[in-house]
């Protein structure tokens, strides 16, 4: 099953990590990573740019509206993510909580990754699908 470990910080969290050294946290991220690896959990690990670089598009209306960051609710950003391929909801969390630069101020969220199988197979849409994953390697 995959899970996806979203972090998220506070103000306060995300300005306690600009003192950190970038050597110092590539390095600690590395490690952890490389832990991943080793245990071939890992699908997938990405950070997020400045939320003040991204945009929301919103379609509480008739027509889309588009808000150039940043936002007045930060405590809903997320700054980064993992996918990883694990046996459990527990062994994810047993992963998330050991997650460098995890402090007062940060949470992980985890949820299921649905995979291509849960929906119906006879669905053209889904059957298009899974034709392009095949033939991309992602299945």
């Amino acid at each position: 099953m995959k899970y996806m470990l979203i972090m998220r910080s506070t103000d306060e969290a995300w300005a306690a990590m600009a003192d950190v050294d970038f050597d110092e946290m590539l390095e600690t991220m590395g490690k952890f990573n490389d832990e991943l690896i080793n245990a071939g959990v890992l699908v997938a690990a990405e950070g997020l740019d400045d939320a003040a670089e991204g945009v929301v598009v919103d379609y509480s209306s008739e027509t889309p509206v588009v808000t150039d960051g940043p936002y007045g609710e930060t405590k809903e950003l997320f700054g980064g993510y993992y996918i990883l391929n694990v046996a459990s909801k527990e062994e994810a969390v047993e992963w998330a909580k050991r997650m460098p630069y995890a402090a007062a101020g940060t949470k992980t969220e985890i949820r299921r990754v649905s995979s291509i199988d849960e929906f119906p197979q006879d669905n053209i849409w889904i059957q298009k699908e899974r034709a392009w994953r095949e033939a991309t390697g992602q299945l």
